[in-house]
């Protein structure tokens, strides 16, 4: 008993720590987490209106209201459900083009002949959205953005072929008269615009700015038939203009020739009255010459024989001296003395 009383109880273990369930590191990813929860929930639980647009909204559904970029209190950031219980369709506010592509438009035939009467015009119209109520007339009338500029552009072309079928066809196409050409394209265009802007405004909400023509043109299938028609009609200007050049020209040479020959019969008619003039002096001449003096006037005579005779160098005399055909060229004749004037 004492030894068991002198014994030294085993010593008990010491109480385990308590162990850490994280660290710095898990922290971190609690925060990041939290964070992306954070800014999941504020991307689906806000949003922001742009001035330049309209927001129309939605809540399952129905229209729950419409804002107004333009308007201070409704820019800018704002909250809404998460979606699919909200839904937001954002509309441009600022001024829209829609481009009407070319169509084939009947105009009047004055003529009653059908011919070449139907153009191909392509037309634009400026329109914006008037205000938030126009957004709700649009919606409610179209269903959407897309579906209403397909409603505006019909409704521009039927409009539009409904103008041109009271107009002829030189009222729109006219190289001639680009003052009537003018005058009737204002008059379509006003008439447009007040046909159009009424209605749209009314049953679309939208507010027709500017109705234009962009291009007027002859159809594909009937523009190579009237170059044709104009090459033919160039060609015949041509031919006419032609044909009275050489018109012009005969005349011109007729004309020319008269006067050459007139003015050759009077040279000749002078010629031959100068020949005649030169003549009867040359005879007055010759008849002073052969009174004053015959001899020499004789020995003169010889001469232009000899000239005729010898003049052409192919032919060859043989002649002797003695002849009398050689006395002027061995014993000339001496002038006459002239006789000296009497005191």
């Amino acid at each position: 008993m004492a030894a068991a009383a002198g014994m030294v109880p085993p010593a008990s273990p010491p109480p385990d720590k308590p162990r850490r369930t994280g660290g710095p590191g898990t922290m971190t990813w609690k925060i990041i987490l939290a964070a992306a929860l954070a800014a999941c929930l504020a991307w689906t639980c806000l949003f922001t209106v742009d001035r330049a647009e309209f927001a129309y909204l939605t809540i399952l559904g129905a229209h729950a209201g419409t804002l107004d970029g333009a308007n201070d209190a409704e820019a800018g950031l704002h909250l809404r459900w998460p979606w699919p219980i909200m839904e937001i369709r954002r509309i441009d506010r600022r001024l829209q083009v829609l481009e009407l592509p070319g169509i084939e438009q009947l105009t009047r035939d004055a003529q009653k002949d059908g011919i070449d009467r139907t153009l191909t015009i392509d037309a634009y119209m400026a329109w914006r959205i008037a205000d938030s109520e126009g957004v709700d007339r649009l919606f409610k009338a179209a269903g959407g953005l897309d579906e209403a500029r397909t409603l505006l552009a019909q409704k521009l072309g039927s409009e539009l072929g409904a103008a041109c079928g009271g107009l002829q066809m030189d009222d729109l196409v006219n190289s001639r008269e680009p003052g009537r050409v003018k005058e009737q394209r204002d008059k379509l265009r006003s008439r447009l615009m007040e046909r159009l802007s009424g209605p749209a405004l009314s049953e679309y909400g939208v507010r027709v700015v500017d109705v234009r023509l962009r291009r007027v043109s002859h159809p594909a299938p009937v523009r190579q038939a009237i170059f044709d028609r104009i090459i033919a009609e160039r060609e015949r200007k041509a031919a006419e203009y032609q044909s009275l050049g050489e018109q012009e020209s005969a005349k011109l040479r007729s004309d020319t020739d008269r006067e050459v020959g007139t003015l050759r019969a009077k040279a000749e008619a002078d010629a031959i009255r100068i020949r005649g003039e030169g003549e009867a002096e040359a005879d007055r001449v010759r008849s002073g010459a052969q009174m004053a003096d015959p001899e020499f006037y004789s020995f003169l005579r010889k001469l232009e024989e000899y000239q005729k005779i010898l003049g052409d160098n192919r032919t060859t005399l043989l002649l002797s001296t003695h002849r009398e055909l050689f006395d002027a060229l061995f014993a000339p004749p001496r002038p006459a003395p002239k006789p000296v004037p009497s005191p």
